[in-house]
């Protein structure tokens, strides 16, 4: 079974991945962690996917990491009187909050937050930006609009406002209460959608409190301007490409996405490269060139975790799709080049306290002391871990901790392969012997070999990473 990537796979479970039989292919194939999106599917549906995913986790000793995506608010036209009409570029056309089907002249816009802040010279998107249209004039329940880009528009597409900061929550009703079910399942991270500022975090924390961790979707313009706090403020960051290039203009995105795959690392914070990665194999048996070089990319790029959405979802072939993406890795990791290029964005100056120190120590360590093994990390939270990743070492990154919680969530964080021992958190003696039990666990090392141990000590207090320690297998 492979999972010899230090890069991690999500795959998004749906129609095409529901059955245990499918699921077991991309666990087999390489999938480390599954996306739920409560987009779609029945509460049914996926407390089913749930237990199955688990079962998995039980018959092949994996900690799989299950993600739960929020719908968040969805910003749609009504409908058409004949479904779907054609607009020309220089026409004028109508939004408004009048429920009657539209025509070629105009159609309801049933979102007065949107009339609230929108102004004359605004423009919105609508059909995944395939339409563009100008705001010539506007009141408080309808705009006269210009079209820039016309084309066909069919009912109950989506609206995209590039660089207008909504007055609306990123969690909705239907989120709140997907939550509480989401929760209650035991989903190890929520995906946050619709992030337009810290608060929208800071607010989600109210709900969610510790019983998961907080993936901030990147989509809007208005929180790359508040990038640094965000991603302080989550505990993982997606990189969600297909609205962020709607919004932004599209040629800004592979900038944006090594921008916030940098910031991540400053942070110690998990990222997921997400969106049309191997868009072709939807339905073909095949990705384009063009996509095998950008997973290629992201993987240089030094992202935790990519992932496949329709491809797995609802594509022809998943499993195909996720055996290409684990080979794309595997091969780039196999670059004599790749560490030295996941380096690039290593600073020393980013070391801020005893736990980032300890850390950078360690994987300095790794490149003067001959013959080590591993490194592993003793972490009751999961912090002494992911200071630990974000320096990339070019060793596995072994980690035991006491919380099969926290074992769970480090199934989308970079080269770690973890051990829940309970026992371990109450003696500090055994420290060397558990260090020398997971190593050979894995099969890593040889008699004579160096393992490099970080920890926080006393064991089990969380946030304290303050031990740098070597054992000779």
């Amino acid at each position: 079974m492979p999972i010899d990537t230090h890069c991690k796979i999500l795959a998004t479970v749906g129609p095409s991945t529901a059955t245990a039989e499918m699921l077991e292919k991309l666990v087999k194939n390489g999938a480390d962690a599954f996306r739920f999106n409560f987009s779609h599917g029945t509460r049914e549906e996926h407390a089913e996917r749930y237990a199955t995913v688990s079962k998995l986790a039980e018959k092949y000793h994996r900690n799989l990491t299950i993600i739960a995506d929020l719908q968040g608010p969805k910003l749609r036209i009504g409908t058409f009187k004949n479904n779907k009409i054609i607009i020309k570029k220089g026409q004028t056309f109508r939004l408004d909050m009048d429920t009657k089907a539209g025509d070629e002249t105009r159609v309801c816009l049933p979102h007065k937050e949107i009339f609230a802040v929108i102004k004359k010279g605004d423009k919105l998107l609508l059909n995944d930006g395939n339409i563009e249209l100008e705001i010539k004039n506007c009141g408080k329940d309808w705009a006269e609009t210009k079209v820039v880009v016309g084309g066909e528009l069919s009912a109950h597409k989506g609206v995209n406002l590039p660089n207008v900061k909504l007055p609306i929550s990123a969690i909705t009703q239907k989120d709140k209460d997907d939550l509480k079910f989401a929760l209650e399942l035991g989903v190890d991270w929520v995906c946050l959608s619709f992030v337009q500022s810290v608060k929208d975090v800071k607010d989600a924390r109210k709900l969610i409190g510790d019983k998961a961790w907080i993936i901030s979707k990147l989509e809007k313009p208005s929180a790359i301007n508040e990038l640094d706090a965000i991603v302080k403020e989550s505990d993982g960051i997606m990189v969600a490409r297909g609205d962020l290039g709607v919004e932004c203009p599209i040629a800004t995105v592979p900038v944006l996405q090594k921008d916030i795959v940098k910031t991540c690392r400053k942070y110690a914070r998990p990222v997921i490269v997400a969106t049309q990665m191997l868009e072709s194999m939807i339905k073909n048996p095949s990705p384009t060139r063009a996509e095998v070089s950008d997973v290629a990319t992201a993987v240089y790029d030094g992202a935790d975790t990519v992932m496949l959405s329709a491809e797995t979802a609802a594509g022809d072939y998943p499993a195909e799709a996720v055996a290409m993406m684990h080979n794309i890795i595997k091969q780039v990791e196999g670059d004599d080049d790749y560490y030295t290029r996941v380096q690039l964005d290593k600073d020393i100056s980013d070391c801020n306290d005893m736990a980032d120190a300890i850390t950078f120590a360690a994987c300095e360590m790794t490149n003067v002391l001959p013959n080590i093994a591993a490194i592993v990390t003793y972490t009751a939270s999961g912090f002494t871990t992911l200071s630990m990743a974000r320096e990339r070492p070019n060793l596995p990154i072994l980690t035991v901790t006491g919380s099969k919680a926290v074992a769970r969530r480090m199934g989308i964080v970079w080269g770690v392969k973890t051990l829940v021992n309970e026992e371990i958190f109450r003696d500090f003696s055994k420290i060397e012997q558990a260090s020398k039990e997971i190593v050979k666990t894995h099969k890593i090392g040889k008699k004579g070999d160096y393992i490099i141990i970080t920890a926080g000590y006393p064991l089990g207090v969380k946030g304290m990473t303050n031990m740098l320690h070597t054992v000779m297998i």
